[in-house]
């Protein structure tokens, strides 16, 4: 079993900047690879990075790519995502992801994580 908690969403203006971090505990032996997704009101969960537990791969959506940086502190076994140059389109509730399958599937599919943690809130207001 693995839990996941979110924290680092809130308001911030367009152009401004935030950081989430999503801190995993129980079984993180198990580890294969973490990400981020988002779903805004009306709108189906989407991708929007991931990265592999080793090496050096890392996913990003087109929508985010230059802008969103993700990153990773396997001691703490946590993952991190910083926002910067946040647009509108941005505003969604933030999920945070673990994958522990090598073969689950491509990284930007939200079939392909096994656990989810609870959201949080991103407001990216004009």
């Amino acid at each position: 079993q693995v839990q996941l908690v979110e924290s680092g969403g809130g308001l911030a203006q367009a152009g401004g900047s935030l950081r989430l971090s999503c801190a995993a505990s129980g079984r993180t032996s198990s580890i294969y690879a973490m990400g981020w997704f988002r779903q805004a009101p009306g709108k189906e969960r989407e991708p929007v990075a991931s990265i592999a537990w080793s090496g050096t791969y890392t996913f990003y959506a087109n929508s985010v790519k230059g802008r969103f940086t993700i990153s990773r502190d396997n001691a703490k076994n946590t993952v991190y995502l910083q926002m910067n140059s946040l647009k509108d389109e941005d505003t969604a509730v933030y999920y945070c992801a673990l994958r522990t399958r090598v073969g689950a599937g491509a990284y930007q599919y939200a079939s392909s994580y096994d656990y989810w943690g609870q959201g949080t809130q991103v407001t990216v207001s004009s």
